[in-house]
């Protein structure tokens, strides 16, 4: 009887705790809108030191200040969130002819770069945002210091030697990225001011924290800088450059909320802007039960150090209708959409520093580039006002052999709600009739149906076991089934 007694009061004990624990940190349902602040807009031209806009590899004058003044473009595109590259005080000497711009060579970690402004700067930066209703995610360094950083000669302890560089079995951690002074964060001293500089930065009013380089930073330092950040409720998004499902996935398992999933946007560059087979697409989506949090995982067409999605084509005229097709695909995946500046206007560039071209804003900007903006944001519409699109699960669909080229269906569905996505590479217009059950579809006669996108011609209905497509070409369409 005791040990009855003893086994029930553990079980409620244990359901208690699972019922107090407090909830894991969230963005899915978030858009994020992506800013290297240099290069997005000059809201404050006394500090403007160095400036050369006609150097891609010098400064260029964005600011804190001028983010902010620009938050209302950013609403009104319908992002929920902003993710700033570095702002911290950077290295002031340039290095292989380039200037700190990007961020990444941080020299101070807890002061913000006189070229963006100041903490003050900052601090009316998070409180705009937050009565805008968007959070705020800051790109963390914890690999490296900048080149010249003081850092470097103050304390040649806190980085790798040469010596245990050739020494390691484990290159990525123990040896210098690009060359860049590598943390030791074994190092007491290291692991105290990385981890006091999250508890600096959530201070200042940040939600979450992109983490740089993941690849190269030491991983049992990694999972307490997790644990820490976890129990502060702090979102945190990691970068493997390269990851597939099965890296985001084991990352997710060992604290990350988010990794950016490389591999679909391998295959979002190949099926949609190169015109390959969609079944690089599929090949991902099917993985997708390996991914514990897939609602959480990061998903982008394009980033600041990857060419640009328009990049993709030669021709420009491609690369805007293609662009509005990635940013409709990318509005019915599951997970959290991340727009790097200017990919709402498809604006183009090649590698480094060329992707990160100056943003262009509606004063200058020409009819393809408003069309794009509007499309891009009836897609983010579109999806949040979907409960099934912004949250709910996705279940890939088999689509027959002979068609999986250039058709992609799947649906999302979340409550009562279902929402059946279709992708079409074809080069023309195209009616299509399947049978439901080769589909592995369940759906209900329904009338003809419009899509759920503005200004597209696009059309679904289901009639005697069979559903019935009408589709324009290289475009992803949306489409509320009925119950």
């Amino acid at each position: 009887m005791q040990k009855g007694l003893s086994l029930t009061l553990a079980l409620l004990g244990s359901l208690a705790a699972a019922q107090t624990a407090p909830s894991l940190p969230s963005f899915e349902g978030q858009i994020i809108y992506q800013v290297m602040p240099d290069r997005f807009f000059d809201g404050n031209k006394n500090n403007n030191a160095g400036v050369d806009k006609a150097n891609a590899r010098a400064w260029h004058g964005g600011d804190l200040a001028g983010l902010t003044e620009k938050l209302p473009y950013i609403g009104k595109l319908g992002a929920t969130a902003i993710w700033l590259t570095p702002i911290y005080a950077q290295q002031s000497k340039n290095s292989f002819d380039t200037a700190a711009y990007h961020g990444y060579w941080p020299a101070d970690f807890r002061a913000v770069d006189p070229h963006f402004g100041t903490l003050a700067d900052f601090s009316k930066l998070t409180g705009a945002a937050k009565t805008a209703g968007m959070k705020v995610v800051l790109d963390q360094v914890i690999n490296h210091f900048g080149y010249e950083a003081a850092a470097v000669k103050q304390h040649p302890d806190w980085f790798h030697t040469q010596a245990q560089c050739d020494a390691s079995g484990n290159k990525d951690t123990d040896c210098p990225l690009s060359g860049l002074p590598d943390l030791n964060q074994q190092v007491p001293a290291v692991r105290d001011l990385l981890l006091g500089n999250a508890d600096f930065w959530r201070k200042q009013g940040v939600d979450g924290f992109r983490y740089d380089a993941i690849k190269h930073v030491d991983q049992a330092f990694l999972r307490s800088l997790l644990q820490k950040d976890r129990a502060a409720g702090t979102w945190t998004l990691g970068e493997w450059y390269d990851a597939d499902s099965g890296t985001v996935a084991d990352w997710q398992k060992a604290g990350f909320d988010s990794l950016f999933l490389f591999s679909l946007q391998a295959a979002l560059k190949d099926s949609i802007m190169s015109g390959q087979s969609l079944t690089h697409i599929a090949n991902v989506l099917s993985r997708q039960a390996e991914i514990p949090r897939q609602g959480e995982v990061a998903l982008f067409l394009d980033n600041h150090d990857v060419p640009r999605f328009a990049q993709g084509t030669l021709f420009e005229d491609d690369a805007f209708s293609r662009t509005r097709y990635g940013l409709r695909a990318l509005m019915t995946l599951r997970g959290v959409p991340v727009i790097w500046q200017g990919t709402e206007i498809a604006l183009r560039g090649g590698p480094d520093p060329d992707n990160r071209r100056d943003m262009r804003f509606e004063d200058v900007w020409n009819a393809n580039e408003k069309a794009t903006f509007e499309v891009a944001s009836n897609a983010i519409t579109v999806r949040k006002a979907s409960p099934a699109l912004s949250t709910g699960e996705l279940h890939l669909l088999s689509v027959p052999d002979a068609l999986a080229d250039d058709l992609l269906l799947f649906t999302r569905k979340k409550g009562d709600q279902t929402v059946l996505v279709a992708w079409h590479n074809g080069k023309a217009r195209r009616s299509l009739s399947i049978p439901l059950k080769n589909l592995g579809l369940s759906a209900a006669d329904q009338a003809v149906t419009t899509t759920l996108f503005a200004g597209q011609d696009a059309k679904v209905s289901v009639r005697g076991g069979y559903l019935h497509l009408s589709l324009p070409p290289k475009d992803a369409s949306a489409f509320v089934l009925g119950k």
